[in-house]
């Protein structure tokens, strides 16, 4: 019998084909002070495929925060028949600059989104260098997906702003190309940030969603939370609930940061309390039918998806929606 893991945790997906899977792919940035390092996975069949740019996030572990984690979601999307893209931000402890001497440091809110603008326009030179490849992307279908200061990121891509702590500007960096954006468990509105957060990432502390336009899914849970980053406990929630536009909500039962072991197989060896198995194939089944629908309009994942987690006996979660 099949785990829950390897499959779709009864939300209903297409059959999924072997991956092929290339890195490093090395871009030279100007001024940016390591190249960009890549990791790009495939479907080895199919034509016209969507492409992920996957942000990852900030966390204490050693190689979760590059290229080399996020393999339970970057894989099953991937077998599903989707590109997708996993740039190394600075701010990954691979690279050792969180102690640097920048005015972005340690978060390098600002390059992480500039990574994904820089992918975007080079993404002609990506599909060439991949082994089987060329040809195959359709550029007019193209997500975001991030988890945590990852989610951050993909907020600034669909239209979150911050205020730049060097002339006090509001940096709005969103990018037109993205259609559409997935949010698992991002920061929320600065105005609410903790006071040991606020010490040690002052950036988040101007967050704002009122320009966020783009179409996206955020995620969260019960556990979702801790103290250190703010009182409430919904805070994970906010660009939902504050941002302008289409949004959806997808909210998992017993959920922590972690979602169940997102970033990495194993999870527990990274500390991760709920690690779940089902969790993490709810979230990445249901991730997947969301930008299905959301890149091709036609495409009834997503209605699909909902309804095959209501009525689930033990659902792992609900969906919240507005226009």
């Amino acid at each position: 019998m099949s785990s829950p893991f390897t499959e779709s945790a009864g939300i209903p997906v297409n059959d999924p084909v072997p991956v092929s899977t290339y890195h490093p792919l090395v871009l030279n940035i100007p001024e940016r002070v390591v190249d960009l390092q890549l990791k790009v996975s495939a479907p080895a069949t199919g034509d016209t495929l969507p492409v992920i740019l996957m942000s990852h996030g900030n966390g204490p572990s050693n190689f979760v925060s590059s290229l080399h984690g996020y393999g339970p979601v970057v894989n099953f999307w991937a077998a599903h028949g989707f590109v997708v893209i996993q740039p190394t931000h600075l701010d990954s402890m691979t690279l050792g600059l969180r102690e640097a001497d920048s005015f972005e440091a340690p978060l390098y809110w600002r390059s992480r989104v500039t990574d994904m603008h820089f992918i975007l326009d080079h993404l002609d030179e990506i599909e060439a260098a991949v082994p089987g490849l060329s040809g195959r992307i359709d550029r007019n279908r193209i997500a975001a997906v991030g988890h945590s200061m990852g989610g951050h990121t993909v907020g600034m891509l669909c239209g979150e702003t911050v205020t730049d702590p060097r002339d006090s500007s509001q940096a709005y960096l969103p990018d037109g190309r993205i259609k559409v954006g997935v949010m698992m468990g991002t920061p929320g509105r600065g105005a609410d940030l903790a006071e040991y957060a606020n010490e040690r990432w002052p950036i988040l502390n101007s967050t704002e969603f009122d320009k966020m336009t783009t179409p996206a899914l955020i995620i969260s849970g019960d556990d979702d939370w801790t103290p250190l980053f703010s009182a409430r406990q919904d805070w994970r929630t906010d660009a939902y609930h504050l941002s302008p536009g289409s949004k959806d909500l997808l909210w998992l039962y017993g959920a922590s940061h972690g979602f169940g072991g997102v970033s990495s197989y194993d999870a527990n060896e990274i500390e991760t309390p709920d690690e779940n198995p089902e969790r993490v194939a709810t979230l990445r089944a249901m991730v997947w039918a969301y930008l299905r629908t959301q890149l091709d309009p036609g495409d009834t994942a997503w209605p699909d998806a909902v309804a095959a987690l209501a009525t689930q006996s033990k659902p792992m979660g609900h969906v919240e929606s507005r226009p």
